[in-house]
């Protein structure tokens, strides 16, 4: 199972959330996330534990539980939703250029074509 920790201190790193896990069984990866630019722990991990009721038994121990001086938000993970919006998909920066209208035409102005025909 796949476990949401929130609410981490950002003093918090993959050994340390590993050591609150370990103590309810097998843990397959810990992975604190951290920020790209600032390394810099952006205050939630993930706990992969593959035995679903030591998972479920972490759940309900860790839920609430001080740690750092923060109260741990943990629970299964949900997978990602498609924020969808902006990025690369659907066009961004296709067409345009010297083909599809960027110089040509306006003004009554002879395409490519038109103009150099004669000399092929």
């Amino acid at each position: 199972m796949n476990i949401y920790v929130g609410n981490l201190s950002y003093n918090t790193d993959d050994e340390a959330l590993r050591g609150e896990f370990e103590q309810f069984g097998t843990i397959e990866s810990v992975n604190v996330i951290y920020d790209k630019f600032n390394g810099r722990s952006k205050g939630f991990g993930f706990i992969e534990m593959p035995n679903q009721a030591e998972a479920e038994a972490a759940i309900q121990e860790l839920d609430g539980k001080e740690v750092d001086g923060r109260n741990l938000k943990v629970s299964e993970a949900r997978p990602r939703e498609n924020r969808g919006g902006g990025g690369h998909s659907g066009g961004g920066h296709s067409g345009g250029g010297h083909s599809g209208g960027g110089h040509s035409g306006g003004g009554g102005r002879k395409s490519f074509n038109e103009r150099y025909d004669r000399y092929f």
